[in-house]
């Protein structure tokens, strides 16, 4: 629904996208609407954007959605605007009840270097802590894992265990939406799974919810429950999906031996720069989840 953003992260999957991308028209929003309203096919829905909360008229979209049978109703968001309590308010009061906050590091001085934008982390954090403040909101971080952000993952979960709301944290990982990984942010993979795992452990022994994306799901052990690849619907301009397809996911040298159905192996980027890691990755035989 609105595609400017106030931050220029490095891994940004539609920077080069941004500015011909068009959102969804009101005309197709309320269209949406209608059919909810007469079919309550979906109990949520989620609005999101480059920066939703830049949209104007944010408050009026999410009161909408209420009407239209929708239950829940998620922003995707960097948080920042959330640290105006009045703004937060007016949220509340629409029927926003779900937070999806992008959190990019553990502290300010790595978060801010991602996000090119000095204060973001402090302004981020201080969102996350005004969600707290409403008893029937929940939060929820998506951290995106390259090499700047991967082996500061599990102090992450410690910086933000204070928080009340906080019932689910996020971790994909990343992929450049192009055939190369031209700016250096892929991490090999084995070098990001202690980090990531002692990352799942720690939130998980915090009553959190995890879900990981974009990982291979044989090297998740015993955390294999948390790769949640799967996505809602998505209603957007179809110019997004020519870029999308470029990552080229699905590339392992085990998928025909693989029963896992769920798993994206890996991108046409990162095997480009590591290889088929044939010596990593293990053909799961029989799931119960996956297969």
């Amino acid at each position: 629904m609105e595609f400017r953003c106030n931050l220029k992260c490095v891994h940004c999957m539609i920077e080069d996208t941004m500015d011909r991308l068009e959102p969804q028209s009101d005309e197709k929003f309320e269209e949406l609407l209608r059919f909810n309203k007469e079919n309550g096919r979906w109990q949520g829905i989620i609005l999101t954007g480059s920066e939703i909360t830049l949209h104007k008229d944010l408050p009026n979209l999410a009161a909408r959605a209420r009407q239209a049978r929708f239950e829940h109703v998620r922003i995707q968001t960097h948080g920042m605007h959330l640290d105006n309590k009045h703004y937060l308010d007016r949220l509340i009061a629409s029927g926003v009840d779900e937070y999806f906050v992008s959190v990019a590091a553990r502290d300010a001085a790595t978060h801010d270097l991602i996000t090119t934008v000095q204060g973001s982390f402090e302004r981020t954090l201080a969102g996350l802590e005004q969600i707290d403040q409403y008893p029937d909101a929940i939060s929820i971080t998506n951290t995106v894992v390259t090499k700047q952000s991967y082996r500061g993952l599990p102090e992450l979960v410690d910086n933000l265990a204070h928080l009340k709301n906080l019932k689910q944290m996020e971790f994909w990982n990343y992929w450049p939406m192009a055939e190369e990984d031209t700016k250096g942010l892929i991490a090999p993979i084995a070098d990001v799974w202690p980090y990531l795992e002692e990352a799942i452990s720690r939130a998980t022994a915090l009553g959190r919810r995890v879900e990981v994306k974009n990982f291979p799901k044989c090297m998740l052990g015993k955390w294999q429950h948390t790769l949640v690849n799967d996505q809602p619907p998505l209603f957007i301009d179809s110019d997004f999906w020519k870029e999308f397809e470029r990552n080229g996911f699905y590339r392992c040298c085990h998928k025909t031996a693989c029963t896992a159905k769920d798993c994206l192996g890996l991108n046409e980027a990162y095997t480009a720069k590591y290889g088929e890691e044939d010596t990593l990755l293990k053909p799961i035989r029989n799931t119960s989840s996956g297969a």
